[in-house]
């Protein structure tokens, strides 16, 4: 038994000895290949089998020169078989090869493989058609060769034959017997006389139309002749058999060896040993076509016994020449389809390279000036325009994109929205601020149109359109959701070339705060002007009224309690204009934050504790973080902040109405302290009636009420407190119906860079209290 200590040393040697084999196998394959042996090969087993094909017709048939055995053509059958294999063999590979191709994709592969199965489905079906016809054909000939017809005339006519030959030998027997009773009847006489005896037989010759007649004893004497001197000497070759058959009284009827006479041999019964020996000469060329005659029924007879021997023999002939055919066929296909497919799939090759973007692709030409050439020629020439073209448009495209990224980086600084449009109001380019004014993304805006962006712009966009020469501005409200809109100043400039509109150019500014500034100074120019021409009458009109009301009210004896009345509501509504005059006088001379370290969470519990003791039925809800929340701010205004917006929570709880027969829930304020380090902010929020959900966006304006009691400058004066402190005003739905509001604070960061410093705050503050 071998060891695995045994084995290994084999392996190992095997090892070297297999690499050395496989690289003898590579250089012998590339040397096939250089010298194309492939090719060679199947030209000179094609040239053999057509050769060994046509020597084995021949013998098979039967023409060729020299005699050949069975063995020699079987000799030559196995020749071809195995020149047939061969070929086959070579063929096999290449079409193995060629389906290998096919599978993996190559270039050209699948046409090669529709050529070679056209070649050979060209090939093969006129050959098995042809095959198939002559096969029957031939076997039709046959049919009618050998049919009854023919059998029964060829064997009719050897018959025919025969009966004129054997006719000639009855008469012959006939004339033999007659002339020997004419001579029997003269007897011994006549052999004493001669020449009697030779003018009878001459006489019976001519009257017979005999060539000759002879009458000879038993030792070979003639007694008597007629004709035969004409003819030939007598010797006759008369057989034993038939003197034998002469001497027991029969007549013989003889034929000569050259078959062209009849003769008849009988013994004479009035002499003594006597025999009548009578000739007549056949027709030479009745003879000659009894000959054809006999040869033709002979090889007709031979044929019909080899019949099904030419029917194998004609079928392997049209076997050899299909496979001929067909092998050659497909090897030609072969050829002819590599020369074809080989150009053709350099071209596809290099057609997949230019779809994968490399136009540096070219096809080999080489020395082929066919059309597949001058495909060649103009697919090089197409890659190398589109390449220099190629280069041409990257060129132009890299300058546009500097060009774009300049502008881009224009517009980018730019605060107004600029958008640029083709002639179809299709928007091709907006900068970032456009973007954020639309609240939209460039992607989501670019290759629409500016009526479905935007379509309070489209009327504008139509004007510009009819008067291109002029610029066309609008003030437009956008609506940006949840009740907030923007007012926006939007131009409308149309880019012209030679007259005709080439696209335009929108430009839009937010102009919100700058008219909500505009509104917010004309309201507090209003409100010193009425508090400077409305207070000053006040404290008179009150004084006078208090003064007459104690002075007169005891002398009135008639309706005293009217004029009571009269003086109370006189003195009370003159409080409520003083009232209301201090609060424009205080939006009139808003001062500036004084800014310090507070805790927003101590402010919030100082202006809930007021509430709670004035308003005992609403129930509030303070939500904080577990510890302190400082803020830079000014805490009185922060504080007057919160007071006005718990005022505002409370007057809308109140206002609540009652749906159908039952009560609406009792009333709840909750205010949470907000700070995750993203967002710092103070949110109240209720359950009262809630916000209108129209003109939202003017509640924060002066005199912009929904309270048939309300000044307006609640929200009005908040949202100047947070715009002082850097931060910003919410307005909000609460998802439990009601209201809520969010003061939002800037990051510290924010608050520390932007807060001026807390003595020159401190300074205006008093300046402006001086005032």
């Amino acid at each position: 038994m071998t060891t695995p200590s045994e084995v290994a040393p084999s392996l190992s040697e095997q090892g070297p000895e297999r690499d050395l084999a496989v690289s003898r196998y590579r250089r012998f394959a590339a040397w096939a290949g250089r010298v194309n042996l492939e090719r060679k090969l199947a030209i000179v087993l094609l040239v053999a089998t057509v050769g060994a094909g046509t020597v084995t017709f021949g013998a098979m048939t039967g023409n060729l020169p020299l005699a050949v055995d069975p063995l020699s053509i079987l000799l030559l059958l196995n020749l071809d078989l195995v020149l047939l294999l061969g070929l086959s063999a070579l063929i096999a590979r290449r079409l193995v090869i060629l389906w290998i191709e096919r599978k993996k994709g190559v270039a050209g592969a699948r046409l090669h493989v529709r050529l070679v199965a056209l070649f050979s489905l060209v090939a093969v079906l006129p050959t098995i058609v042809v095959a198939t016809f002559s096969f029957l054909l031939f076997d039709f000939g046959l049919q009618g060769w050998f049919s009854d017809r023919v059998s029964t005339a060829v064997r009719a006519s050897l018959a025919v034959a025969q009966s004129y030959l054997e006719e000639h030998r009855q008469s012959i027997r006939s004339d033999a017997l007659a002339i020997a009773q004419s001579l029997n009847r003269e007897g011994v006489s006549l052999v004493f006389n001669p020449n009697r005896f030779n003018r009878i037989l001459d006489a019976q010759v001519r009257v017979r139309s005999l060539t000759e007649a002879i009458v000879f004893d038993g030792g070979g004497q003639v007694l008597g002749r007629a004709g035969f001197s004409l003819l030939l000497d007598f010797n006759p070759q008369i057989p034993d058999w038939a003197m034998k058959q002469a001497q027991d009284g029969e007549v013989v009827v003889l034929t000569a060896e050259t078959e062209d006479r009849v003769r008849a041999l009988l013994r004479l019964g009035g002499f003594s040993n006597a025999y009548l020996y009578v000739g007549r000469l056949v027709d030479p060329q009745v003879l000659r076509h009894m000959d054809t005659t006999n040869d033709a029924v002979r090889l007709y007879e031979e044929l019909e016994g080899k019949r099904s021997d030419l029917q194998i023999t004609f079928a392997l002939i049209f076997v050899v020449v299909a496979l001929m055919l067909l092998l050659a066929a497909v090897w030609v296909g072969l050829a002819f389809a590599n020369n074809l497919t080989r150009p053709i799939g350099r071209l596809i090759a290099a057609a997949e390279r230019v779809g994968s973007g490399d136009l540096s692709a070219r096809v080999e030409i080489g020395d082929s000036s066919d059309e597949i050439g001058t495909l060649a020629e103009a697919f090089n020439r197409m890659t190398g325009d589109l390449q220099s073209q190629q280069d041409a448009l990257l060129e132009a495209n890299r300058q546009l994109d500097h060009r774009s990224r300049f502008i881009e980086a224009v517009l980018g600084g730019v605060s107004a929205g600029v958008i640029g449009l083709d002639p179809s109001g299709e928007i091709t380019l907006p900068n970032r601020s456009a973007c954020d004014l639309l609240s939209l993304e460039p992607e989501a805006m670019r290759g629409r149109k500016l009526a479905e962006v935007a379509p309070q712009m489209a009327d504008l966009l139509e004007e510009a359109r009819r008067r291109p020469q002029r610029l066309s501005e609008r003030t437009i409200l956008l609506d940006s959701g949840e009740g907030a809109a923007r007012t926006l100043l939007v131009r409308i400039a149309a880019e012209l070339d030679d007259g005709t509109i080439i696209g335009f150019v929108v430009t839009f500014d937010d102009i919100t705060e700058l008219l909500s500034a505009q509104r917010m100074a004309a309201w507090a120019d209003v409100a010193r002007r009425i508090a400077h021409e409305i207070k000053n009458p006040l404290t008179p009109i009150q004084l006078a009224a208090e003064r007459l009301k104690r002075k007169y009210l005891s002398q009135i004896h008639s309706d005293a309690e009217t004029f009571e009345i009269c003086t109370d509501i006189i003195v009370r509504h003159v409080g409520d204009i003083g009232r209301m005059v201090d609060e424009f006088s205080a939006f009139a001379r808003m001062p500036a934050p004084v800014m310090s370290e507070e805790d927003l969470a101590v402010l919030i519990e100082q202006a809930l504790f007021l509430q709670r003791g004035a308003h005992a039925e609403i129930e509030f809800e303070f939500e904080r973080p577990a510890g302190p929340v400082i803020a830079s701010c000014d805490g009185e205004q922060i504080g007057r902040a919160l007071t006005n917006l718990l005022q505002n929570a409370v007057d809308a709880v109140a206002d609540r109405a009652v749906k159908g027969a039952k009560a609406l829930d009792p009333g709840r304020i909750t205010v949470r302290l907000i700070d995750d380090g993203t967002l710092r902010a103070i949110e109240i929020e209720d359950n009262g009636r809630g916000l209108p959900t129209t003109d939202r966006h003017r509640l924060t304006e002066p005199y912009v009420t929904t309270r048939d009691q309300g000044t307006g400058l609640g929200l009005a004066i908040v949202k100047k407190i947070m715009e002082d402190h850097g931060g910003d005003l919410s307005l909000d739905d609460s998802p439990a119906g009601g209201a809520r509001i969010r003061l939002i604070f800037p990051s510290p960061e924010v608050s520390a860079e932007t807060a001026p410093p807390a003595n020159a705050n401190a300074r205006q503050k008093a300046k402006v209290h001086g005032a």
